[in-house]
């Protein structure tokens, strides 16, 4: 050992012996030992080793200070974790970070040199930066070499002019944070996107930057929590993420699964809060549909052929292998073609697209016809004009939100426009009567408001009517809604999604209520609040969650429910200590309530609903524990996520007769409970006509005398995709659209 390493060694393990606190920064003076850690200036970061769960490996990490489980952030050493010893981090007099072990092993270095008075800090962002104190140069920062996480403020692309590449990846497990199999990275070519990558494989695409957020998740663009933000120039491009608040704390992790989720930390639940995640069903999945295709989640099956396309191998397409694509019906022939526009979409792939700048869509389309390689146009960022000349990859459509597509058609088939227009307009009449409706009630709502406004009188209620659709909901004034939720104070919110924030508040006469506030910045706040208005109102069932009335004022728009004390199940099922306050008998009673109030929307109400969007966080218990059914008018899209790969197993074990492997506890009743396992497979059978109804779905779950009959296989879908000549499934769960 060199007298150097022997002397850095033995100054730490007198500064451990001492107890001395680093604080946020250190120096050459000062090495920092295993049992010691750096906290930012506001102590929302922490730096120091640490073991992640029963490995014995130990790395030098950031990690959140005071929440719960200190999900860690950063790793250093992710390739090269100390073994059965203690480390110690050292600065160098000329500004080298090391990473060491007490035999002075060398297992991880910024590589870095030549400064004068280097000193390493702990940022209140969880950046740690190695700076030159005279010229304060950030030397190096963790930011510039990300782990699995995604902070706000850090970068996400590459630095042209020092080769820098800033991309996540995936842990290998929860206990190892040895690289895994998953990217997700910026590609700069053509038009940049971001992409989520197993291996060389491409599994999700953001779409180009629109301007407001990635073209592909309409739900990612600035929110009132978080800003995202997108630059290139030639020496860099990247996008990054503000929050407007600096007390809300947020992270993005791409988990061992290759799925990148938001999360927010509420601190009024204590608990990290699901903001969004990607990919998050059948049609994020990179090229679902093939070339040339559109993936839908609003129809089945999900794939369809653009307009002017047919499937390349019908009999494939048939057995819903859209691998091959779709090619044209009709040629291009370069001097009588036109375009169809197609709008509320995911822009294709555009690596291989081109883009020009300050254009107008007349400008942009004529330059399309001049190329006849040219087979789509676009308009990004209201002046930005990008051409497609090869085939048009991972398309998807929105219901709202998106991009608008110009594809280029031969003039024949101009004239036939295609089923899917023809879908978007029967879809738009479905919601005509529902949408004047709601613009009745915002009319009769400005007037009132008005009439308040001139008599300064408050508004406590009103009872609304229009020709169809009658029902009485009280409407509340913003004055009212501001006392109750103490200004909106970020200590009320009891949770949030990508309409905006849920707070808890308390009206004048002491009820205690949940006030849903759409944002103002939110893609589909504004028709869901329409759909909940409209169809929630009329709705009363004890396993329904109560709509108590609404807010219209200014740009405003907010819903008052009953608020639930328990709030939701998905607090107790994945919460060991609170799991265990569930018996067997309270987890069958919330089975049976749920599907009583499914009966309920399905065939006993005046209107016939489909929730499509029923999951644990959707379920909200009362002071009793008795479940209710929540946002009716949330459901858009069909999630896949972790339920197909549930519904998968769930089946496996079905087929071996092993189903009790399942079951958490052994104390449950196993007739009862092998009982709700068998209803449930029943009711996500591959043949929609072979499901039962829900009223029958009531009766098997209450009755033990019913002979319930033998599940067939759940609805898989199964997709091929191939990589240098070899071919692997990719299974996806299908719901039909289809209430039973």
């Amino acid at each position: 050992m060199t007298t150097a390493k022997f002397w850095i060694l033995f100054a730490g393990i007198l500064l451990a012996a001492n107890g001395q606190a680093p604080g946020d920064t250190l120096d050459p003076s000062k090495p920092l030992v295993d049992g010691e850690t750096l906290a930012s200036t506001r102590g929302i970061f922490e730096l120091g080793f640490f073991r992640p769960g029963n490995s014995s490996n130990q790395y030098l990490g950031i990690w959140y200070k005071e929440i719960p489980d200190k999900p860690v952030v950063w790793v250093a050493n992710t390739n090269t974790p100390i073994n059965n010893s203690k480390g110690v981090l050292n600065l160098t007099a000329n500004g080298n970070v090391l990473l060491l072990d007490k035999g002075a092993n060398i297992f991880w270095s910024t590589n870095t040199s030549n400064a004068t008075y280097p000193l390493l800090q702990l940022l209140d962002t969880g950046n740690l930066i190695l700076t030159e104190t005279a010229s304060k140069k950030i030397l190096w920062q963790s930011f510039d070499h990300p782990s699995n996480t995604f902070l706000p403020e850090m970068k996400i692309g590459l630095d042209f002019k020092t080769n820098l590449d800033r991309y996540l990846t995936s842990w290998r497990s929860t206990s190892d944070p040895t690289p895994g199999d998953y990217t997700y990275r910026m590609d700069p070519h053509g038009v940049p996107s971001v992409y989520i990558w197993e291996g060389s494989s491409q599994i999700f695409r953001t779409g180009p930057w629109d301007g407001k957020g990635w073209s592909g998740r309409p739900d990612m663009a600035s929110n009132g929590v978080l800003q995202f933000e997108f630059f290139a120039n030639d020496n860099e491009i990247y996008y990054t993420c503000k929050p407007f608040d600096k007390a809300v704390l947020g992270r993005a992790v791409l988990n061992e699964s290759g799925v990148l989720q938001r999360l927010v930390w509420s601190p009024t639940r204590n608990e990290w809060i699901p903001y969004w995640a990607v990919p998050s069903d059948p049609c994020d999945q990179y090229a679902t549909c093939g070339a040339n295709g559109i993936c839908t989640t609003s129809y089945s099956p999900i794939c369809q052929c653009l307009d002017g396309f047919t499937p390349k191998s019908p009999n494939d397409w048939n057995l819903r292998d859209n691998s091959e694509g779709c090619v044209r019906k009709t040629p291009l022939n370069c001097s009588s073609d036109g375009f169809l526009p197609l709008e509320n979409v995911k822009l294709p792939d555009t690596s291989n697209a081109s883009a020009v700048s300050n254009m107008t869509l007349d400008e942009c389309q004529n330059l399309c016809l001049k190329n006849c390689s040219c087979k789509a146009c676009s308009i990004i960022r209201d002046s930005m004009c990008l051409i497609w000349t090869g085939d048009l990859v991972d398309v998807r459509a929105f219901t709202e939100g998106g991009s608008d597509l110009h594809i280029r058609l031969a003039a024949s088939e101009l004239d036939t426009v295609g089923s899917y227009s023809s879908r978007k307009i029967s879809s738009a009449i479905t919601i005509i009567i529902p949408l004047l409706s709601f613009l009745l009630l915002l009319c009769v709502a400005s007037l009132l408001w008005l009439k308040r406004r001139n008599s300064g009188k408050v508004l406590n209620s009103y009872s609304f009517r229009s020709k169809g659709n009658d029902w009485e909901l009280p409407l509340y004034d913003m004055l009212t809604i501001r006392d109750a939720t103490n200004n909106f104070s970020k200590d009320n919110i009891v949770g949030m999604g990508g309409f905006g924030l849920v707070y808890k508040g308390k009206l004048g006469d002491g009820q205690e209520v949940a006030v849903k506030r759409l944002s103002k910045d939110s893609v589909q706040g504004i028709d869901e609040f329409k759909t909940e208005v409209v169809l929630i109102a009329k709705l009363q069932h004890r396993n329904l969650v109560r709509l108590l009335g609404c807010c219209i004022e200014d740009e405003e728009r907010m819903l008052i429910y009953e608020y639930m004390q328990n709030k939701s199940l998905d607090n107790f099922i994945f919460d060991k200590r609170k799991s265990a306050l569930l018996g067997w008998q309270k987890r069958l009673d919330i089975i049976i309530g749920i599907a009583r109030g499914l009966l309920y929307l399905h065939q006993d109400s005046r209107l016939k609903i489909i929730h499509r969007d029923l999951k644990t966080s959707n379920i909200l218990l009362d002071n009793d524990m008795n479940p209710k059914i929540s946002d009716f008018g949330i459901a858009r899209t069909f999630s896949v996520g972790q339920t197909e790969g549930s519904t998968r197993r769930v089946w496996k074990l079905w087929k071996e007769s092993r189903c009790l492997e399942l079951l958490a506890e052994s104390s449950y009743p196993v007739f009862e409970a092998l009982r709700c396992i068998q209803v449930g497979l029943l009711c996500v059978q591959e043949g929609s006509e072979d499901r039962p109804m829900m009223a029958e779905v009531v009766l098997m779950l209450c009755s033990d005398s019913i002979i319930l009959p033998q599940p067939n296989r759940p609805g898989f879908y199964i997709a091929r995709s191939c990589v240098e000549g070899n071919c692997f499934s990719n299974e996806f769960t299908i719901t039909m659209l289809e209430g039973r």
